[in-house]
């Protein structure tokens, strides 16, 4: 009986040094076939019952050399595997083209604010920014709008709360009046930034949007330099060939008007954007009234300026026939990967 254990031992020895895995999942099937739980070296040193008394220990020596075999075969064969793998990793062509990231977009208020600004800085203008929660007086008096003015009913204005002389801006005119207070004329300005009022939320209005902003103030600025100022602009950026000027009321301009570019009536859509009329409101602009001049510390009987004003979101929609205002608030992929292309 001994004899046949020592046998089948020599006979599993012998196997086990004939299998030649090709592959790490052939490895793992050698590995439990022979070493794990249920594998044929357990069973094997099941058998030393079996084995006679004298012969356990010459039994017991022999299972474990086949298993240290086995184990150091299997540590081997893998060690292989591995180093083969790290090889041809190494052999791939570095220098081939990665895989293309991903790019994003500008949004379309980004877009149009950059090119409005650009379109200004390259006859003079430069930027101003300032703060967004903004004092009683920077926003509306200085703008000749005291505190019991009616044009006041044309803004609904966000106050802050404990702090009703501090407001969400409801325009950047604050801004020109900052720099009105601290800087003498000449001043040639361009103010982009985001403003709040307290609207309903529509397709065509939002509690929040984006401006643009203007002023010149110098000697001798007159209707005619505002008109040829505004006419490039509408050209740069809308291609616009006409502009016409209707009479308009703000409180810190007069006279004022609104400017509308001549649009054109090549489909439907420009039948429903004008109203059939080819012409579009883009703007409200005007001769800043001497009030606000004097307010500011500035001389009004020497200096004279102009002054205008833009939603961004109207200007985007418009340029890219968006057709609610809201998509520009709700950041959704599909619709802003459709400005990949724009710069």
């Amino acid at each position: 009986m001994s004899q046949e254990i020592f046998d089948k031992a020599k006979q599993i020895q012998a196997t086990i040094k004939a299998e030649t895995p090709k592959t790490l999942e052939e490895l793992e099937q050698f590995r439990i076939k022979y070493l794990g739980t249920k594998g044929l070296l357990k069973g094997l040193f099941g058998e030393i019952r079996h084995v006679d008394k004298e012969r356990k220990r010459e039994f017991g020596l022999l299972a474990n050399a086949i298993k240290q075999e086995t184990e150091a075969a299997f540590q081997q064969l893998k060690d292989n595997f591995e180093a083969a793998e790290g090889t041809e990793s190494i052999s791939l062509d570095l220098t081939a083209p990665a895989e293309p990231n991903a790019l994003g977009s500008r949004h379309p208020i980004s877009i149009v604010m950059n090119q409005i600004v650009e379109i200004f800085q390259r006859i003079g203008f430069v930027v101003a920014e300032d703060r967004e929660i903004e004092d009683d007086w920077h926003n509306f008096t200085a703008m000749n709008t005291p505190a019991d003015h009616p044009a006041r009913d044309m803004q609904d204005t966000f106050y802050v709360m404990n702090d009703p002389g501090m407001l969400l801006r409801t325009h950047t005119s604050s801004v020109q009046s900052r720099v009105m207070t601290k800087t003498q004329p000449p001043i040639r300005i361009i103010a982009p930034g985001r403003v709040y009022r307290n609207e309903t939320i529509s397709a065509r209005s939002h509690c929040q949007f984006h401006q643009v902003e203007g002023l010149y103030v110098a000697e001798n600025v007159s209707f005619a330099d505002m008109k040829q100022t505004l006419y490039y602009f509408a050209k740069e950026l809308y291609g616009a060939t006409k502009i016409r000027l209707r009479p308009s009321y703000f409180p810190f301009t007069e006279p004022s008007a609104e400017m509308d570019v001549y649009w054109g009536l090549k489909d439907e859509i420009d039948y429903k954007i004008t109203k059939g009329t080819g012409w579009l409101e883009v703007l409200g602009c005007g001769m800043v009234d001497p009030a606000v001049l004097e307010n500011c510390g500035i001389d009004s009987k020497k200096y004279t300026g102009f002054a205008f004003g833009m939603g961004i979101e109207r200007q985007a929609m418009l340029k890219y026939r968006i057709s609610d205002i809201r998509y520009l608030f709700e950041n959704d992929k599909r619709f802003l990967n459709q400005f990949s292309a724009a710069l």
